[in-house]
């Protein structure tokens, strides 16, 4: 019985120590894990949406958007997106000679750095009837390259270089020939000519007896007899007047990255405008000829968003209406949809419609249209430069 007494008294002392204890102990848990957060937190790696602020040493990652609300309107529509592609499996990014190596996807943007100014991101214009409708679509289209934005009191005709008033007769193009829209006199001038068909030969005849230093490029031609011929863009300075020949055709596929190759010789049959200038050494083209054989609305596109055609005075175009051209897809009403927003974007890039001249056939997206033609010749002018 004492026994049992004397653990009695024990354990109830027992029990009394611990009903202090305890609460000390749940009170010291919680500051134990503070301490742990102060002392550890600081050298766990910050997570991703922690700050904006860069640190020593941190791996840096480059988010690129590809602006989610436009790209899925251009895809709608069947409208080619001009974001970016990645190199495929077959195309090596090059690397940039003499250990020059650009800084990431600037590396091609500094290199023709005079032509982005003025870039602008082609916008795609509503439907012309608030729904897809070709008739609405097609009226539309027409009514635009048809009605001159301009009136030019003063104009050179095919294969004349002296200006004229406005002749009676239609011609297959005119250009502006009004005083503050000409190159300055005694001053040199440029011209380039796309064309693969010899319908560019008043073209050239005009330009070069404006004395202006003459380029003309054609990947079929091998005729010299007008002038000199080169797979390289050797400028010809002391020439003026004189056609220089290259076996060379437009690009509309800008790379972010490219090689930089000597100025003179860019090694490859398809360049952009902005490379064949930079080759050349040209800062402005002041009259330049293109049929490039439906070609020209993925080359159009590719001059409004790079900036190019701040440095293009005059330009005579033939838009192919036939099909709906090189990387262009979609329904009939969304190509014609696109068609039109090319034609609003040379406008607000400066560009405004002086003639309109329609073509032979009467066929647009392969149908048959009565009041509309397969072809039209449209001569435009900068006044922005």
């Amino acid at each position: 019985m004492r026994t049992s007494a004397r653990w009695r008294g024990r354990g109830g002392r027992l029990l009394l120590r611990l009903h202090w204890w305890i609460p000390l102990l749940l009170l010291t848990l919680p500051v134990l894990v503070a301490l742990q957060l102060l002392v550890v937190g600081p050298r766990l790696p910050p997570s991703a949406g922690a700050g904006s602020e860069e640190q020593e040493g941190a791996v840096a990652f480059s988010v690129i958007s590809i602006e989610p609300e436009r790209s899925s309107l251009f895809l709608r529509r069947g409208i080619p997106s001009s974001s970016p592609r990645r190199p495929g499996p077959e195309e090596e990014e090059e690397e940039v000679e003499d250990g020059e190596r650009g800084e990431g996807a600037r590396a091609y943007e500094d290199e023709n750095e005079i032509h982005q100014v003025g870039s602008r991101a082609l916008e795609v214009q509503p439907w012309a009837d608030n729904k897809p409708s070709f008739t609405a679509e097609l009226s539309r289209l027409i009514t635009y390259i048809t009605k001159p934005q301009l009136n030019c009191s003063r104009v050179l005709s095919p294969g004349q270089a002296q200006a004229s008033q406005p002749p009676a007769a239609s011609h297959h193009w005119l250009l502006c020939a009004e005083d503050w829209l000409l190159p300055v006199a005694h001053r040199p001038c440029v011209a380039y000519s796309f064309s693969m068909d010899g319908r560019d030969a008043d073209f050239l005849k005009t330009v070069a007896g404006l004395g202006c230093e003459v380029h003309r490029f054609d990947p079929s031609n091998s005729n010299t007899a007008n002038g000199h011929l080169s797979n390289s863009l050797a400028s010809n300075h002391s020439d003026r007047g004189v056609v220089s020949q290259h076996k060379m055709w437009l690009e509309w596929r800008a790379p972010r990255r490219r090689k930089r190759k000597a100025r003179g010789n860019l090694g490859s049959v398809s360049q952009t405008l902005a490379d064949i200038m930079v080759a050349l050494g040209h800062h402005t083209v002041h009259f330049m000829f293109a049929d490039l054989l439906s070609a020209e609305w993925r080359v159009f596109q590719n001059w409004i968003e790079s900036g190019s055609l701040q440095s293009v005075h005059h330009l005579v175009a033939t838009v192919h209406l036939q099909w709906a051209g090189f990387e262009v897809g979609g329904t009939d009403e969304e190509v014609l949809c696109y068609w039109f927003s090319i034609l609003q974007g040379l406008r607000a890039s400066g560009l405004k419609l002086v003639h309109s001249s329609a073509g032979d056939g009467h066929s647009v997206l392969k149908r048959t249209v009565g009041d509309a033609h397969s072809s039209y010749t449209l001569s435009w002018v900068n006044t922005r430069h």
